[in-house]
């Protein structure tokens, strides 16, 4: 299973820009970025941050999708 995310859908939801979703969330905009883009996981306190900052639960902006048979996704 690989962790997906909705990171960026919620954020333009809220109007804001990565720098200013990182300065929410207390990590760097890079932090964001990578997140968006699946190249890092974020730690459960920092999940619940995000997921706070939006006002909605984890499981809104973080997901898992399973891989089929040939272990793809």
């Amino acid at each position: 299973m690989t962790l997906k995310n909705r990171l960026k859908e919620r954020r333009a939801a809220l109007n804001v820009n990565q720098q200013e979703m990182g300065r929410l969330c207390g990590v760097s905009r890079q932090t964001i970025s990578l997140i968006e883009r699946g190249d890092y996981s974020p730690s459960v306190t920092l999940a619940l941050t995000i997921a706070k900052v939006c006002g909605v639960t984890v499981e809104d902006v973080f997901y898992l999708q399973e891989e089929d048979e040939d272990g793809e996704r």
